[in-house]
């Protein structure tokens, strides 16, 4: 064993060296400590003592029987199949280039396992248009490697998109260390890298799908550099045979040596031939991306598997791109797409007033370009937004299936309309499965806006909110399905009208379903509609209210086949036939066979760890049918039940409880969620102050 090599505890996580207190020795808890995304040195560690809040591993030390935090790192969600539909402009392209992000989440430590509570953070709904998500992150003082942690991962799982952990080996000005190269590429005496084999089991322990290696610390030699090319091939195989991928950062050569080339070379190609992929370095021009894509063609491989990058953490949507030389506009796309640090869309804003809602506007610029609108891009707009080049895809491939807008965070959480916590949140592993053209409008009159609104929700924290005057119908595409249609198949809409829109009997806005059974002929067309009115005159239609939101029912009658696409077309209040402002409100849709769908429960719910108000929660699954998520609610002395938070996992931590007034045992109700939201029975456990 390396003689510098131990687990080093600092100040913020020191309670978990404490004795208990009394009170709760007698109830046989140990202390509670918050979990943390998971973040390591490859073996040795820094000289001297980490500062607050950093805890310094080992990776070669790491077991998964021994790792306390790892029932709520490990994401749950397996990666989803998605198919591309008919694109949605006649400029993307659907088997051409693709689109790789590399985002910093939060710090590398104490970055939390499951969210927290506030509403500020980067909440991507773009997934569309990814094909790899990085989780960047690391640095000499705190960790080289960093694991995903499970929210990010579940829900870009949940839409198809694969995420790599991150090896980061700085250059020397920030701090890295040649030794820390070393150690990562070191065999054993049968000549096997153990820390290749040391990865591959934690992305497959925490549920992740392979590894980022970007080795930038300079002073090496043609040995390091061969033995970094060994370790590699070594990652891949192991990797691949876990079903995991290993992508390349073009910085260190063949040579050992660090020289960014900012193309495919001769330099840096065997490591490329090693990986699945490479990340061409920013230095790149038209002429070297144009021979980097023939060099891969010669080569047998997919030039797409080259990430030409674009550094956008300064000027965002801002940036000036030498965009024709990636994704010209006429000719084949010459490679693909590595974005540097998207979640400047948030990053941006003033830190001391920014809101979800200018985030996601920023956001919308971003990735879908200054019309907001995927189906008709701006041609004048300098940025080339992904919307503009590369074809969205969907995982909406199946029934039952459910959506109600939520994006991860919001500033309440509602249930049923009602608020049921008042307290701002975040956890990306609620995120539903999103709509993946945000936001297709289509209109002869004057377009409304269409944007995730964080004022009011059925379920979660956000609902989508359509906006102005609607001078003529109106008509949103939702979602590109591949549902198919049974006999029983219904479509549930819930929706609502902002009071302040409606005139009594005559305010409403019309409302119609929108269904294509086909694909639209070509790409940019709309996909060929059944509008099906959602009104109680309708035989097929049902309709219920509750707390001011209505939840339509209707049966497909007379369609068959497969639905390619959900949509809804708005009409103007018959008392305004004109046009008129409106506020009208998208708050859920769902697909079913119109049967009862309730979740099993959880059973044994259980507090596993206290220090005072900090408590860890665990329980079993909720049988063979994994749920789509848990909910924990607190039970007040009057009754009522107070949103405490929700998770995929079958772990969580609440930190601040705090007894009520008289209060000697707090109550606990854990249900497991279905995929139309439907909840289990609940399952309880109090816990004694």
């Amino acid at each position: 064993m390396n003689p510098t090599r131990r687990t080093v505890l600092l100040a913020g996580t020191a309670a978990a060296l404490l004795p208990a207190t009394p009170a709760l020795a007698r109830a046989g808890l140990p202390p509670a400590t918050p979990p943390f995304a998971s973040y390591w040195y490859p073996d040795s560690l820094p000289d001297g003592r980490p500062g607050p809040g950093i805890t310094w591993r080992s990776l070669a030390d790491w077991r998964p029987d021994s790792d306390p935090d790892l029932a709520f790192n490990a994401a749950s969600v397996p990666l989803a199949d998605r198919f591309t539909p008919t694109p949605a402009n006649r400029t993307a392209r659907p088997d051409q280039a693709r689109v790789q992000a590399l985002v910093s989440f939060g710090p590398t430590s104490a970055n939390p396992s499951q969210g927290s509570a506030t509403a500020d953070y980067y909440a991507p709904t773009h997934w569309a248009y990814l094909d790899e998500l990085v989780f960047w992150g690391g640095s000499a003082g705190e960790g080289l490697i960093l694991a995903p942690n499970a929210p990010v991962v579940d829900a870009a799982h949940r839409h198809g998109v694969p995420v790599l952990g991150n090896i980061f080996l700085p250059p020397a000005a920030y701090g890295g260390q040649l030794r820390w190269t070393e150690d990562l590429v070191r065999t054993d005496d049968r000549g096997r890298y153990p820390l290749a084999a040391q990865l591959v089991a934690v992305a497959a322990a925490y549920g992740f799908d392979g590894w980022f290696v970007n080795a930038e610390t300079g002073g090496g030699n043609t040995a390091l550099g061969s033995a970094m090319l060994g370790f590699v091939r070594e990652l891949r195989t192991l990797a691949a045979a876990r079903g995991q991928r290993v992508t390349w950062y073009d910085a260190m050569t063949a040579n050992g040596t660090v020289s960014w080339q900012g193309a495919l070379d001769d330099r840096n190609q065997a490591f490329f031939e090693a990986a699945d992929d490479m990340f061409v370095d920013f230095r790149w021009s038209a002429g070297t991306l144009a021979a980097s894509g023939d060099r891969a063609d010669r080569l047998g491989r997919d030039r797409y598997q080259l990430w030409a990058g674009v550094d956008i953490e300064s000027n965002g949507s801002g940036t000036s791109v030498d965009w024709d030389a990636i994704v010209p506009a006429g000719k084949p796309h010459v490679a693909s797409v590595g974005l540097y640090r998207p979640e400047w869309t948030r990053n941006h804003l003033p830190a001391d007033r920014r809101t979800p809602g200018d985030f996601h506007a920023a956001d919308d610029r971003f990735w879908t370009g200054r019309s907001l609108d995927p189906a008709r891009p701006d041609a004048t707009d300098p940025w080339r937004a992904p919307a503009v080049s590369v074809a969205d895809r969907s995982t909406v491939t199946s029934a039952p299936f459910a959506g109600v807008f939520n994006t991860g965070h919001g500033l309440r959480w509602y249930e049923r309309g009602e608020v049921t916590s008042d307290a701002p949140w975040n956890h990306l592993g609620l995120q539903d499965r999103l709509p993946s053209r945000q936001w297709v409008v289509r209109t002869a009159g004057e377009r409304p806006s269409v944007a995730f609104d964080f004022g009011a929700a059925w379920r979660g924290g956000s609902s989508v909110l359509v906006a102005g005057e609607l001078d003529q119908p109106v008509v949103l595409d939702v979602y590109a399905t591949r549902l198919p249609v049974g006999v029983n198949t219904v479509v549930e809409l819930i929706f609502r009208t902002e009071e302040a829109d409606a005139d009594a009997g005559e305010g409403e806005v019309g409302v119609d379903l929108a269904v294509a059974t086909a694909e639209p002929g070509e790409p940019g067309d709309a996909p060929p509609y059944t509008y099906l009115p959602v009104n109680p005159v309708n035989k097929h239609v049902r309709v219920r209210s509750v707390n001011g939101w209505r939840t339509a029912t209707l049966r497909l009658t007379g369609l068959t086949g497969t639905v390619h696409a959900l949509g809804v077309r708005l009409t103007a209040p018959a008392s305004a036939p004109g046009g008129g402002p409106v506020h009208w409100r998208l708050g859920g849709l769902a697909v079913h066979d119109d049967t009862p769908h309730r979740p099993a429960a959880p059973s044994r719910l259980r507090v596993t760890a206290a220090t005072g108000g900090d408590l860890r929660f665990a329980w079993n699954p909720a049988g063979a049918d994994s749920p789509r998520h848990y909910e924990l609610h607190r039970v007040l002395p009057d009754g009522s039940r107070r949103f405490l938070g929700g998770t995929c996992q079958q772990a969580y931590f609440v930190p601040g409880l705090r007894p009520e007034q008289g209060e000697r045992r707090a109550r606990f109700e854990l249900r497991a969620v279905g995929e139309l939201y439907d909840t289990s029975t609940p399952v309880t456990v109090t816990h004694t102050w």
